[in-house]
C-alpha cells in the first residue's frame, strides 16, 4: 500500500491550515482552521473488508511541567508518549481517500461529536479530549480529527503519523467510546497492509524555518 496527500509531502512540514493552532507573535499561538487533510491510498490487499486509519504524534512530552510556560523550555531529552489526532474505523473497502476539510474544518471548543461520521465509518476520541479536561471553556470529548498543536517552548520538531490500515473485517469488535489504544488493540490479528505519511509541525519560532 502507498499513502500520499495533495496537502503534504512524506517528511515535510504540515501546512498551518491542518493545525489546532499556529504561530502568532503576539501570543505564541492563535487558532488555525484545523481541516483535516486530503488522503489517498493505492495498492490495497485483496480481501480488504475495511479500512482504519490513525493519526498520532510520537514526540509529545511526558510531563507537563514545563508545557508553555515562559522563561522554560522542554529539553529535547525528555521521554516522549504518543498523542492520537485522528481515530477512524470502518471505512468501506470502496473508500480510498478521503477529502480536505471532510471531517474536520475548524476547531470546535468543547469537542466534536461522534463516533458516526461519513461513509457509515466511526471516530474515536482523539487526545485532545483529556488535554483539556481541566479547562471549563474546552473541556469536551474531541471525536475525529484534530491536528498538530506541539508545546511553543519544545526543543524538538514534532512528527504526525498518518497510517491506514488495511483490514479483513468490515467492524471492529469496538462499542461506546474508544480512542487510539483501543483501535490498535483491536485490529491485531486483522492487518493486511498498513501505509503511513509523516508530516512535522512545529510552534517554536527558534525552530520554525
Amino acid at each position: 500500500m502507498k499513502l500520499t496527500s495533495a496537502g503534504f509531502i512524506d517528511g515535510q512540514k504540515i501546512p498551518g491550515v491542518y493545525s489546532f493552532c499556529i504561530p502568532d507573535p503576539a501570543h505564541h499561538v492563535c487558532l488555525g482552521q484545523n481541516k483535516n487533510p486530503q488522503l489517498a491510498w493505492t495498492d490495497t490487499p485483496a480481501g480488504t473488508k475495511s479500512f482504519a486509519l490513525i493519526c498520532h504524534d510520537p514526540d509529545v512530552p511526558s510531563q507537563g511541567d514545563d508545557v508553555n510556560q515562559e522563561g522554560r523550555s522542554i529539553p529535547a531529552s525528555l521521554p516522549r508518549v504518543d498523542f492520537f489526532h485522528w481515530v477512524l474505523i470502518d471505512l468501506p473497502a470502496t473508500v480510498t481517500s478521503l477529502q480536505e476539510g471532510e471531517f474536520s474544518s475548524d476547531v470546535t471548543p468543547r469537542g466534536k461529536p461522534g463516533p458516526q461520521a461519513a461513509h457509515g465509518s466511526r471516530q474515536g476520541i482523539n487526545n485532545y479530549t483529556d488535554w483539556f479536561a481541566g479547562d471549563n471553556d474546552m473541556r469536551g470529548d474531541y471525536y475525529g480529527y484534530d491536528g498538530p498543536c506541539p508545546p511553543w517552548n519544545d526543543e524538538i520538531i514534532h512528527r504526525y503519523v498518518f497510517t491506514v490500515y488495511a483490514l479483513d473485517i468490515e467492524t471492529l469488535p469496538l462499542e461506546g467510546r474508544f480512542g487510539g489504544p483501543e483501535v490498535r488493540a483491536a485490529i491485531q490479528g486483522h492487518i493486511l497492509a498498513e501505509a503511513s505519511l509523516t508530516g512535522t509541525y512545529t510552534l517554536n519560532a527558534k525552530l520554525q524555518a
